[in-house]
């Protein structure tokens, strides 16, 4: 990884709790961790996702795949055994409060070199913030559709915070839509700033800790064509005894 690029990152992290990255710095970070020799591969998975039936605002919008990885301070990345994911009703108020299962990311794609490259990048920026850790690590495959009548909501349950110390969002297609304008706040409400993922590697990085997030509606450009969403949401969060 870049020196100068990271410690920019960490920098702005520090300072703002969050930092939104082009897709050039974001492709130059990776590389200089990785692979992202399956790229088209990993892109194209998202064509794969299941309906995700715990929508409590009954929408058909969403379609996502789920994995759990382990950070040991002392070695890898490894991806555990598939479990639900569970977030309380005081950072989801909409879907929260129960165990969702969700498909499981396939397994090639949750092994392959892209993969790894972000988490092994992602997770080199946070430590740069707080030290080596301990870290349960949740994958997050999202596809937001948007229809005629029916707008795509990226997140549903507003703005918020996951429950979590960081987390990754980064784009990776964006078809004929419009909006989709990520805002993040204060604790107590006020806007810190505001962008909107356009390009693939497009990406957020966020101190869950201090800041909440949201993403306005997208609806479709052209509606006789497709028009969705997709991003990867990675989060990182310390085990603690």
């Amino acid at each position: 990884m870049g020196t100068g690029t990271a410690e920019h990152l960490t920098s702005a992290i520090g300072e703002d709790g969050y930092t939104f990255v082009h897709s050039a710095e974001m492709r130059e970070l990776l590389t200089a961790t990785g692979l992202l020799s399956d790229w088209s591969a990993f892109a194209a998975s998202w064509n794969n996702l299941e309906l995700d039936r715990y929508m409590a605002d009954g929408g058909h919008y969403r379609r996502r795949r789920h994995a759990v990885y382990a950070a040991s301070s002392t070695g890898p990345i490894v991806r555990g055994p598939h479990q639900p994911h569970y977030q309380s009703r005081d950072y989801n108020a909409l879907n929260g409060g129960i165990a969702r299962w969700f498909a499981p990311i396939d397994e090639t794609i949750g092994t392959g070199a892209t993969i790894s490259t972000i988490l092994a990048c992602s997770r080199a920026v946070f430590e740069s913030l707080c030290g080596r850790r301990d870290w349960h690590v949740e994958v997050h495959q999202f596809r937001i559709a948007a229809r005629p009548g029916e707008e795509g909501r990226p997140t549903p349950e507003g703005v918020h915070r996951d429950g979590v110390d960081y987390v990754l969002v980064m784009l990776v297609e964006r078809h004929n839509i419009a909006s989709g304008t990520t805002t993040v706040h204060e604790a107590n409400g006020r806007e810190l700033g505001a962008f909107t993922l356009t390009e693939p590697l497009d990406a957020a990085l966020l101190d869950d800790s201090r800041v909440a997030h949201g993403v306005t509606p997208i609806t479709p450009v052209d509606p006789s064509a497709p028009a969705y969403r997709d991003v990867l949401v990675v989060t990182w969060k310390q085990t603690r005894d």
